[in-house]
């Protein structure tokens, strides 16, 4: 007699079961991401305290990549083509050397960056500068491995330092602003900013558009409490972004033609011609709105269709 009362109990834990799972994994799986981060950065420590010539650590001048950064750029490398059958498309137009400003889109998670800044080091034997939130260094134990890979928090001058020493800085000029209200539909959001264009004039140095297609599929923000996030960061300024996702889609990053040097432009007028290339390569490549099956079956069938073919 209570043969189908059990045979309910079983099919109702089924059930918990597979919502709890339906329900959680999206925001279990990007915990891997700040797994893998850390570790880069408990790796990036050990290099500080064995490194014989510490201070190279804190050392001017172009940057360099030896072994250490070798070796930790070919582990992102594997995970990058690995979960996202990562791509670079126009890695010939970054400047084997001499400085320049790559400018970028954000996305909820700007993995794209890490993997460029990892593919740079394996293939052009560049270390890429990056501008980071300044939260970022606010993370316990993400230090050294920021330290390691040459961010900075910004500001003009420390920005035109770099450039000066002849490296590459890397630039989202949306920040945490696009990092939290763009979408799927991947519209800028600079709200005017020109910061970096009046860098690149005073430096007189090529700015270089860039763009990853899928980066809003892999992953996303939660879209409810729009109008509260909005008023939080307006009054706070700080980012609170409930997201989900390290979903295994399609990442390929475009590296546009330099814009180069011209002294007749405003900051304004090259400002905009940036964003123009960048919206250009987004028209070109990516699908509007995003996808997340779209991009997943980029990533596995159209994968698959090559390896056969």
């Amino acid at each position: 007699m209570l043969g189908p009362f059990v045979d309910l109990n079983i099919d109702y834990f089924r059930w918990i079961k597979w919502s709890i799972t339906i329900i959680l994994i999206p925001y279990i799986l990007p915990a891997f991401i700040a797994i893998f981060f850390t570790l880069s950065s408990l790796y990036a420590y050990i290099y500080q305290i064995f490194s014989r010539n510490k201070a190279e650590l804190n050392s001017s001048g172009q940057n360099t990549c030896g072994p250490w950064h070798i070796f930790l750029s070919r582990i992102w490398n594997a995970q990058a083509r690995l979960w996202h059958g990562y791509e670079v498309e126009g890695l010939e137009n970054i400047p084997a050397d001499g400085p320049a400003i790559i400018v970028h889109y954000h996305g909820a998670v700007p993995i794209d960056v890490y993997y460029l800044i990892a593919k740079c080091i394996t293939d052009l034997g560049r270390l890429l500068s990056v501008v980071s939130d300044r939260s970022l260094f606010k993370i316990p134990g993400w230090g050294p491995l920021l330290q390691f890979i040459k961010a900075t928090p910004g500001g003009f001058d420390t920005c035109m330092g770099i450039l000066n020493e002849g490296n590459i800085l890397i630039i989202a000029p949306g920040g945490a602003y696009e990092l939290q209200f763009s979408d799927s539909n991947y519209e800028l959001k600079w709200k005017n900013r020109v910061g970096f264009a009046k860098l690149a004039l005073a430096a007189k140095v090529p700015v270089i558009p860039m763009f990853t297609k899928n980066i809003r599929e892999g992953y996303r923000n939660l879209t409810w409490g729009y109008r509260f996030r909005h008023w939080f960061y307006a009054t706070t300024n700080l980012t609170f972004v409930p997201m989900y996702g390290f979903f295994p889609v399609k990442l390929k990053s475009y590296i546009g033609k330099p814009i180069l040097y011209d002294g007749n432009k405003s900051p304004e007028m090259l400002a905009k011609q940036v964003a123009m290339s960048i919206e250009d390569i987004i028209k070109n490549h990516q699908r509007i709105p995003g996808s997340i099956l779209h991009a997943f079956a980029e990533r596995w069938l159209t994968s698959s269709q090559e390896k056969t073919e």
